[in-house]
Order: structure tokens, then C-alpha cells, then sequence
């Protein structure tokens, strides 16, 4: 009875060390006697003890890796980057896992390879330009970057997911000189900006000045011909009146100096009610008085012969 045990345990030991568990993520590249014999997936799985090995589980997913190198411009300006590489293998094909499992030696290797693949490719890029294209160009090193080096990543089994340039830097001689340009361009900008508002404040300014001296004049205009038509219109009026009155007493048989003289006396009475203390000088002689007598007969007879 021991003697039959003893085989079969033998044989459930050698079977349960074939059993394998492949993580969630990973795949894992299974040789026979140093040959590639096929691939095992996520999960509890069987490999021959003692004949089939795992060469190399390779990861199926997103990985990434920080860099930091030089480049030199076209007008020979140090250019320091800072960035991130996000990359990952193509697909879970077993042709594409094999070349990711078989094209290098070590995971080192392929670090390598590739750190050496993206710099190179960014330094080739810089190379054509000037320090100041360099800081607005990250979107186009980065596409660049992936036309040059997606040929030889796939060749590798693997794909260029992102490229991040997180941080472009100079030398502090550059960098300060940068920062000089771009204050005195600031300080030009304000001034230019505050020259024109100046500018369009005194343009307002004046643009509003002129139109009130417009409205001004132009209502002092029709004030003035509104006086003057009522000045016109009083005259008329009075000459109208003191027509009609004369021709009343020349009807009645009347002197017509009598009106005359009433409008003499009448002004000299308004001159003492509303002169408001003002000194008014009247030749209030009987020569003065018929010299002003004449002179407004001669007026009445003018509006007369008029009509």
C-alpha cells in the first residue's frame, strides 16, 4: 500500500508545481529547452515541470518614464529639457510579444534604447531651430518626436503613447536676458496702450467740448432771431399804432403833436420808474424838445409814404 502512495504523490507533486498564476496585466512567454513553445494568459495555468519555463512575463500595460537631457538650438543656445515618456507594448499578439520578449537582452536594454531613440529625435529637432522658436514648438517636438521613432518602437513591439515635455529651460545668462526682452516689451506695450487711451480721452474731450460749443452757438442763434423778430414785431407794432392814432386825429380835426408829446412825457416817466438808480441825460429844453418832436414826425411820415 505505501509502496503505491509513494508514486502517486510523486506524481501529484510534480504536477502541482506545473501549475502557474499569470497576473492580471502580464503575459507570460513560456520556452521549451531554450525555444520559444507559446504564451500564457491571465490566470491559472499549466506549464510542463521540469521541460517548459517562463522566460519572461511581459506587462500589457501603460508605462512611463522621466527624462532629463541637452539639446543645443541653431544659434547655439543651451536648451534643457524635463519629460515624460508614456509608452507601452502594441498589442497582446503572440508575434508582437515575442519581439518584446526576444529584441533585448534586459528590460535595462530596452530603457536604454529607447531613452536614447526619443533624445536623439528631439535633439535633431532643435537643432533647427532658435531659442526663442524652442519655448512655443513643444506641440510639434512632440509630433515629431512620434513620426521619427514610431517605426523602430514597433519594430520592438512597442508604441509611443505620449510624450509629455513638462519644463524648457535655458542657461540663467539666457534666461535673463529673455526676461529683459520681455519687460521692456511689456513696458512699450503700456506705453502705447496708455498713449492711446490718452489719446482717445482727449479726442473724446474735444469731440464733446466742440459739440456743446455747437449747441451753444446754435441756440445763441435762434435766442438772437427771436429777439430780434420780437424787437421787430414791438417796432411794428408801435409804428402801427401811432399810425392809427394819428390818422384818428387827423380824422377829429386834431394836432397830431399831441401824441408826440404824450410819448415824450410817457418815456421820461418810465425812464424815472425803471431807470434803477442809472443817471439818463435829457435835453429837456423846448428847443431839444421840438428837435425830438421833428425827428419822430419825420419817422410817422416815412412809415406813411411807405404804404
Amino acid at each position: 500500500m505505501l509502496e503505491t502512495l509513494i508514486p502517486f504523490g510523486f506524481i501529484a507533486l510534480v504536477l502541482f508545481s506545473g501549475l502557474i498564476t499569470v497576473n492580471q496585466g502580464t503575459i507570460a512567454v513560456i520556452t521549451l529547452f531554450g525555444k520559444y513553445r507559446r504564451i500564457l494568459t491571465p490566470g491559472l495555468r499549466f506549464k510542463i515541470p521540469f521541460f517548459e519555463s517562463i522566460y519572461k512575463r511581459v506587462s500589457i500595460q501603460n508605462q512611463s518614464l522621466e527624462l532629463e537631457f541637452q539639446a543645443v538650438t541653431i544659434d547655439q543656445a543651451n536648451v534643457y529639457f524635463k519629460s515624460m515618456l508614456l509608452y507601452s507594448v502594441q498589442n497582446a499578439e503572440e508575434e508582437t510579444l515575442k519581439r518584446v520578449a526576444f529584441k533585448f537582452i534586459s528590460n535595462k536594454d530596452l530603457m536604454q534604447a529607447l531613452v536614447r531613440t526619443v533624445e536623439g529625435s528631439i535633439r535633431a529637432f532643435v537643432a533647427t531651430k532658435k531659442q526663442a522658436e524652442v519655448l512655443t514648438a513643444r506641440r510639434e517636438i512632440v509630433d515629431y518626436v512620434k513620426d521619427q521613432i514610431d517605426h523602430s518602437l514597433e519594430e520592438w513591439g512597442y508604441h509611443l503613447q505620449d510624450l509629455q515635455i513638462n519644463d524648457i529651460t535655458f542657461d540663467q545668462q539666457v534666461m535673463d536676458s529673455m526676461s529683459k526682452v520681455v519687460a521692456s516689451n511689456n513696458l512699450k506695450a503700456a506705453a502705447e496702450n496708455e498713449g492711446q487711451a490718452l489719446l482717445i480721452t482727449k479726442t473724446k474731450a474735444a469731440e464733446a467740448e466742440g459739440n456743446a460749443i455747437k449747441i451753444s452757438a446754435q441756440a445763441e442763434k435762434e435766442a438772437a432771431q427771436l429777439r430780434g423778430q420780437g424787437v421787430a414785431l414791438f417796432r411794428q407794432e408801435v409804428a402801427k399804432g401811432m399810425s392809427e392814432a394819428a390818422e384818428e386825429m387827423k380824422q377829429a380835426n386834431l394836432d397830431t403833436n399831441v401824441i408826440l408829446f404824450s410819448m415824450w412825457t410817457e418815456a421820461i416817466k418810465n425812464f424815472a420808474e425803471y431807470g434803477k438808480g442809472n443817471v439818463i441825460f435829457l435835453d429837456g429844453s423846448a428847443d431839444g424838445m421840438d428837435k425830438t418832436l421833428k425827428q419822430m414826425m419825420a419817422l410817422i411820415s416815412s412809415k406813411e409814404e411807405k404804404k
